[in-house]
């Protein structure tokens, strides 16, 4: 595995401190966010002096019941070839379910979700890897994720998932050791344990990230700085192995790139306690894949992760064995993300309706789950808002109509009355 050494994630409100901070040996930057034919200018001015840029992904869902989506997969191998990385990263987890495998709608959490840690899990999550790894031009690693919650009736511990998945692919694993902190908060699982029992040599690199606690749950926020129990778990994983590369992970609340500095001397220095035991060999080649159909684990895994999701954000019944209380604050978690997200995305809503904007986004929510990403959720917001009838004020309803008769139709409004007149028309009929 190539040696990364130390990095930072490359978001667009840093980039310019991440472009001029000193040390930085590779930067990984959110797939998704990153156009291969317009690439920012920071990412190539990286490129061009010898910086490695790895894209992570966050949507591809390869712990889901479904096959990997193969528009998603080609737009990742796109961007690893654009910014001529050595690997592309994503992740152990589920983002969306339902659909024809359960006959149901499709739904869509906004969020990384954790799979249970069974056998008919682990056969999806296997074939759906081998399919990324055949339609992607580098090598993949995945993600250990955080989580709130638990699956009830799970069969093995998060090191003996990890350990069989890499085992039966040949995958590469990306550790995040502030999730193996989450972890041990919120589920009670002891990070050495994990980490003794994972595949050393199979480790591609480490995130470090901040989270805080409220009310006995932690919260993986990437949003503060790095605790010491994480450091503390880094140093731990050091002194097993010598990690082929170490990534801060900030997505929000940024402070001053002198911060930024100190965080990433910190993270050097847990790994210098840690001492580097030895260094990773290479990874062995998968064994062959199993001529097993996992239809039926699909069809069961595709069951419990819809009825899951659903108690989340379309508030049905808890699903039996799971924790009501835990569900409860991850629902709110999931709602919270869902409008600051949307307010990123059409940031003109929150301006438009101002201090109300959030509750009449949470309002919204309880009763109208995501099916098809943020920015169709920002339209669908708007559209039940405006015939709603519950806002206040004729300038705040007559720029919200203006504002969803801009992008809801499939070509910007022409400035021309008649035009537009033709346009809504059209659009009231077909519904």
């Amino acid at each position: 595995m190539e040696r990364l050494g130390t990095g930072i994630g490359w978001r667009p409100e840093i980039a310019d401190a991440v472009e001029n901070m000193p040390g930085i040996d590779w930067v990984e930057a959110v797939a998704e966010n990153v156009c291969p034919g317009h690439l920012p200018g920071s990412l190539r001015r990286l490129r061009e002096r010898g910086v490695t840029v790895v894209p992570h992904g966050v949507s591809l869902g390869l712990g889901g019941a479904d096959r990997p989506d193969a528009g998603r997969l080609l737009a990742l191998a796109e961007r690893a070839e654009a910014l001529g990385s050595p690997l592309v990263t994503e992740h152990i987890a589920f983002v969306r379910a339902g659909g024809p495998l359960t006959a149901s709608a499709r739904l869509e959490a906004g969020h990384l979700l954790p799979v249970p840690r069974t056998r008919d899990a682990l056969d999806v999550l296997c074939e759906n890897i081998r399919i990324a790894q055949d339609a992607l031009p580098v090598p993949l690693a995945v993600e250990n994720i955080a989580a709130l919650i638990a699956w009830p009736g799970e069969e093995m511990t998060e090191g003996q998932f990890l350990y069989e998945l890499a085992d039966r692919t040949g995958v590469r694993l990306l550790i995040d050791v502030a999730n193996l902190h989450t972890n041990h908060v919120n589920r009670g699982e002891d990070p050495a344990e994990a980490l003794a029992e994972l595949p050393l040599e199979a480790i591609a690199y480490v995130h470090v990230a901040g989270g805080f606690e409220r009310d006995g749950v932690w919260h993986d926020s990437h949003a503060h700085p790095v605790p010491r129990p994480v450091l503390d778990i880094l140093t731990e994983l050091a002194s097993r192995v010598s990690p082929p590369g170490v990534l801060l992970e900030r997505d929000e609340n940024f402070p001053e790139p002198a911060e930024l500095e100190g965080e990433l001397a910190a993270i050097r220095e847990a790994v210098e306690k840690g001492g580097g035991a030895r260094a990773t060999g290479a990874w062995r080649a998968a064994a062959e894949p199993s001529s097993v159909s996992t239809e039926p684990a699909r069809q069961r895994v595709a069951l419990a992760q819809t009825a899951l999701l659903s108690a989340l954000v379309a508030g049905t019944p808890a699903p039996e064995g799971f924790d009501r209380v835990r569900l409860g604050v991850q629902a709110r978690a999931l709602a919270g993300k869902r409008a600051d997200v949307v307010a990123k995305v059409a940031p003109e809503l929150p301006v438009i309706l101002g201090a109300g904007y959030r509750a009449a986004f949470l309002a919204y929510a309880q009763g109208a789950p995501m099916t098809d990403g943020y920015r169709r959720d920002a339209l669908d917001f708007a559209e039940h808002l405006l015939l709603g009838g519950e806002l206040e004020g004729a300038r705040v309803r007559r720029e919200l109509r203006e504002w969803w008769l801009e992008r809801s139709g499939p070509a910007p409004r022409s400035r021309r009355p008649g035009v537009r007149l033709a346009r809504a028309t059209r659009r009231a009929l077909r519904r």
